[in-house]
């Protein structure tokens, strides 16, 4: 490095950001993370050690995930080169991959290759990677927001450690936001510069984990602020507020905070709590979520997790997807949150979910079972004459519109594949059919199958006619 190559890193040094500045350089300085780094932790131990193998850091924003890797760049004797997936390509990594190779075969050395936002990187870079991971030429440390399963190569995966980074507790913010304010070499400590109690306490409460948001208002609060009467710049909780006005929804369409709320909003629906149903709601909506998206979601449980425990609220979320549609932010958030609260408060049921689930089960294990011929279709030229239609019994011909004919195929007569539950309409339905059955169908279920049995001289041991509940166990319930 020449003369004015160290200017300009000394210069670069001095302008960079307030959390660029602040950023730790060894594990003593790390704020927070304790249960990844901590003394004695794993980690702690790798990386003191200088013996670390690829590794994978996952977290929201501002947990310190590149300051970890930062923090290894300054204690490793291993070289250290780092790129973006947002913006390097193949012959950024070709490069890396050169020079790592040079190091190791000329010097003994090992390169250590961080890539920020690694889940980024498409399968075919991620792959061109593998090889030089696994014989060693590099060793990894990716960082992603995003929850590396899903996005990260299977096989780099299981090369690699998953180190999950939680948001910095308010704590351990409070402590960044005075560190910030009075370090006088990195800090903003030269600005003679005092927080308020309030204020301090309200940036660590507002920037909800985030390090870099809670930096980056002290240092707006700062340069913003002219000095009191006193000589010095006070930053008050007036002036805290005004540099951080709004939370920052952390919401990505394609990622986990997507996954996670659209899942607690379901659940919230089905576990009837419409408190917990629209404040879910509320959060995707300012994080610019797809209204058709969320009405899709809401008919979906009103099918699945009410069903015709009260059919109505089928009808008030397809009401709601329409309404939606057509009259478009911000008044279709009204509309999305009386339908998200009637299926929250309506009765539930998941028959029909498990209904047509044991229904496939039983279809699969028997196969194409044949349909009784009198239910046959006999509206064409002939078909009594293969005996189609001939002994149909018109339901209603009979009292109360019921017949009692059997419908099933005679292999699976018996099977009790919906059965109404005790809530809401459901009830209704329920004593309905068993006042046309005359028996207590869905209470003696057991007895009935014997009955059936018996008749056909199986001796009420026939397992094909058994609903295989362990097929569709477990399903639709997301």
């Amino acid at each position: 490095m020449d003369l004015f190559d160290y200017m300009r890193e000394q210069n670069k040094e001095k302008e960079a950001p307030l959390a660029a500045r602040m950023r730790p350089r060894t594990l003593d300085e790390v704020v927070g993370q304790k249960e990844i780094i901590g003394k004695g932790r794993l980690l702690y131990r790798a990386i003191m050690a200088d013996k670390l193998g690829s590794i994978i850091f996952y977290g929201p924003p501002g947990t310190g995930k590149t300051t970890l890797a930062m923090v290894i760049a300054h204690s490793t004797k291993a070289a250290f080169a780092q790129i973006n997936a947002t913006s390097a390509g193949k012959a950024d990594m070709e490069e890396v991959i050169r020079k790592a190779k040079e190091r190791l075969g000329g010097y003994g050395q090992r390169t250590i290759l961080f890539i920020d936002e690694i889940h980024r990187f498409n399968k075919g870079q991620q792959d061109y990677l593998l090889p030089f991971v696994e014989d060693g030429t590099v060793t990894l440390i990716g960082a992603t927001t995003e929850n590396p399963y899903f996005e990260v190569n299977k096989a780099l995966l299981s090369r690699s450690m998953i180190f999950e980074l939680k948001p910095l507790s308010k704590d351990d913010i409070l402590e960044l936001i005075h560190r910030a304010v009075y370090d006088k070499e990195r800090g903003m400590g030269s600005y003679g510069a005092v927080i308020d109690d309030d204020a301090a306490s309200f940036l660590a409460d507002m920037a909800e984990g985030d390090a870099r948001g809670a930096l980056n208002a002290v240092e707006l609060a700062v340069l913003t602020t002219p000095k009191g009467s006193d000589g010095r710049i006070h930053i008050t909780l007036e002036t805290a507020q005004e540099c951080i006005q709004r939370r920052a929804v952390r919401y990505d369409r394609d990622g986990d905070n997507h996954y996670d709320t659209i899942s607690a909003f379901i659940k919230s629906m089905r576990g009837s709590d419409p408190d917990a149903a629209v404040y879910y709601l509320a959060r995707m909506i300012e994080a610019g979520e797809d209204p058709a998206f969320i009405a899709r979601r809401i008919m979906i449980c009103a099918s699945e997790d009410v069903g015709n425990a009260d059919p109505q609220a089928l009808q008030v979320a397809v009401a709601a997807d329409l309404a939606a549609e057509r009259i478009g932010w911000p008044e279709s958030r009204i509309i999305l949150a009386q339908a998200a609260e009637y299926v929250a408060t309506a009765p539930k049921s998941n028959t029909a979910v498990e209904s047509i689930s044991a229904a496939s089960a039983l279809v699969r294990r028997t196969g194409n079972l044949p349909i009784p011929p009198y239910l046959q279709d006999a509206h064409y030229s002939h078909a009594k004459d293969l005996g189609h239609g001939i002994g149909y019994q018109y339901a209603h011909d009979y009292e109360d519109h019921y017949s009692g004919q059997p419908y099933l195929p005679e292999k699976v007569r018996g099977e009790s594949l919906y059965a109404p539950s005790e809530n809401g309409y459901e009830k209704t339905i329920r004593a309905h059919m068993e006042k046309l059955t005359g028996r207590k169908k869905y209470k003696e279920h057991e007895q009935l199958l014997a009955r059936e049995c018996a008749g056909g001289n199986l001796n009420g041991k026939n397992s094909d006619l058994q609903t295989d509940h362990s097929v569709h166990a477990g399903q639709g319930k997301e």
